[in-house]
């Protein structure tokens, strides 16, 4: 048949992108990108923000298996 286990990365690319999207424009709200600023609002965001520190690491960990489902 047509259908196989590996039509499940193309679903779950696409859950991945949504992740990305909303996670980022959240961190998009906290972070400046300022030279001078922009380490003190990763730090502002992990510790002051809440759930902070889980969006960031939604956001980094995302991309790594967006492109593993990629690759699949």
């Amino acid at each position: 048949s047509n259908i196989s286990a590996w039509w499940n990365f193309g679903s779950l690319l696409g859950l991945c992108l949504m992740i990305q999207i909303l996670t980022g424009l959240f961190l998009a709200m906290h972070y400046t990108s300022d030279t001078a600023t922009a380490f003190s609002s990763v730090t502002h965001i992990c510790r002051d923000v809440n759930y902070g520190w889980l969006i960031r690491y939604l956001h980094a960990n995302g991309a790594s298996m967006f492109f593993i489902c990629l690759y699949m």
